[in-house]
Parts: C-alpha cells; sequence; structure tokens
C-alpha cells in the first residue's frame, strides 16, 4: 500500500496546475482576445494600443461607471479599482505595434464627392452647423493628443459610424460637457459617413506618437480633458514636430462639395 499511495501522490503533483505568473500582462490576458496588441483591423475591436493613458483610463471609468454599455468590457471592468484601471490604461498606451490593414467597410463605397466633404470636415469643420475641425481636437497629424484625446487613424470606418451612432443615441456617454456627444448632435448621418470613410482611408505611421499638446485652447468645453490640456499651447516637443511634419502624408486640403465648410 505504501508504493501505491506514493505513485498516487506523485502522479496528484505532477497533474497539479502551475499559476500563472503574476504579471500585468498576464492579469490583461482577457483584454487581448480582443484587442490584441497585433492589431486585427478588426471593426468591432478598435485598436488602442498606442492611444493616451487618460484616455484609455477614461474609456475603462465609463464602461464601469455606466456611460458606455458593452455587457463584455462592464463585466470585466466592474470590481476593478481606479488604480486598477490606471494600470491597464498605461500598459496599453505604452505597445506602439505595426497597424494591421484596416477592414474595408462601408467606407470603401465612398466617391469622390463624399470623400471631399469627409475631409473638409475632418479638416475644416463646418461653420455653418458649428462642427469644429477633427484636426482643432484631435491634432494635426489624427494622432492624438495627450493625456486624453485619441488618434482618428487606423480605424475601420464602420466603427467610427458605430460610435458616432452611440452618440446621437446617448448610449455611448462621457463627462460633462460631453463634447462628443454636442458634436455627433450637429452632424447628418451622411457627415458622418463622409468623414469615417476619408479618416478610413488615410494610412496611419506606425512611428507617430499622439502630441504633448495642441497650438491653440480647444474649440468647445469637453469634460474628459482636463483643463490645463485643453487650454495648453505649449511648444510642441521635437518629436511632436516631427509628428506634424508626418501631415504632408495626408493628402492636400480639397476645397468642401457644399463650398462653405471653415
Amino acid at each position: 500500500m505504501p508504493i501505491f499511495a506514493a505513485f498516487s501522490m506523485a502522479a496528484a503533483m505532477a497533474a497539479a496546475p502551475v499559476a500563472p505568473p503574476d504579471t500585468l500582462e498576464q492579469r490583461v490576458a482577457a483584454c487581448l482576445a480582443c484587442h490584441s496588441v497585433k492589431e486585427r483591423g478588426d471593426a468591432y475591436f478598435p485598436r488602442i494600443a498606442g492611444k493616451p493613458a487618460g484616455y484609455l483610463y477614461n474609456q475603462l471609468r465609463n464602461f464601469r461607471d455606466g456611460r458606455r454599455h458593452y455587457p463584455m468590457m462592464t463585466y470585466m471592468v466592474t470590481r476593478l479599482t481606479d488604480d486598477y484601471l490606471r494600470e491597464i490604461a498605461d500598459y496599453f498606451a505604452a505597445q506602439h505595434p505595426p497597424y494591421a490593414a484596416a477592414t474595408a467597410g462601408s467606407g470603401a463605397q465612398a466617391n469622390a464627392a463624399q470623400l471631399a466633404r469627409g475631409e473638409a470636415l475632418v479638416r475644416q469643420g463646418d461653420a455653418a452647423k458649428k462642427i469644429p475641425a477633427c484636426v482643432a481636437c484631435h491634432g494635426t497629424a489624427l494622432s492624438g493628443v495627450e493625456p486624453a484625446i485619441p488618434g482618428l487613424l487606423g480605424l475601420p470606418s464602420d466603427y467610427i459610424n458605430a460610435q458616432f451612432g452611440n452618440w446621437k443615441s446617448k448610449s455611448r456617454r462621457a463627462a460633462a460637457p460631453d463634447c462628443m456627444a454636442d458634436i455627433a448632435a450637429r452632424l447628418s448621418d451622411a457627415d458622418v459617413a463622409a468623414a469615417s470613410a476619408w479618416l478610413s482611408q488615410q494610412a496611419p505611421d506606425t512611428n507617430a506618437r499622439p502630441a504633448t499638446s495642441l497650438p491653440a485652447p480647444l474649440p468647445l468645453a469637453c469634460g474628459s480633458v482636463p483643463a490645463s490640456a485643453a487650454s495648453s499651447s505649449a511648444i510642441a516637443s521635437p518629436h511632436q514636430a516631427t509628428a506634424g511634419a508626418r501631415t504632408a502624408a495626408l493628402p492636400a486640403a480639397a476645397p468642401s462639395p457644399r463650398g462653405g465648410a471653415k
């Protein structure tokens, strides 16, 4: 019997599971199932790698606190503390993998007039509708701005369309004043489709990083952006200047098909 007992104990020890390493990467494995660092260009699960940490932190809090709604995300973050959410945000903000080819999506069907309208909205906005240019907040290179404004390139058009739909229906909200909800309300469905189509067809630069500041204050109040950042017009860092120079890779601005967008 002692021999059999020894064999049984050895077998049990061999079958005992090995505890995974207690690292942050291991802890965010559930996140990586959808938001893989090696991007897939998926229209449903956006690229979060390299986004400003403050932006990612805000979105995690929004899911936890009920301002954004997606059952899987809500389930995973409901019991996490602010400090833990900051760690997760910092982890993904530090990742800068190559961009995957974006899913073609509905934006691939846009015609020249729609793309021109989209570019005009992104670069100039529409003064008549009180719509600021995307670049006024998201940076000249559209790579985002520290600490809390995301980049807009490398996202499939259908994902962008879905988010504007969520803002319009108020199923996605942010800290008040909710600037994106205000802008979404002023955009027609055609405007949203035009802007998303143009953005989705711009090739993102893997070496681009979020700018450290904007050259002018934000065009409208935004509760998700710290007041100091919203009013900052600090001199750009050398890296930001390099990123700004990369805007040459974006096509030159074309006049709006409506003729009056500024």
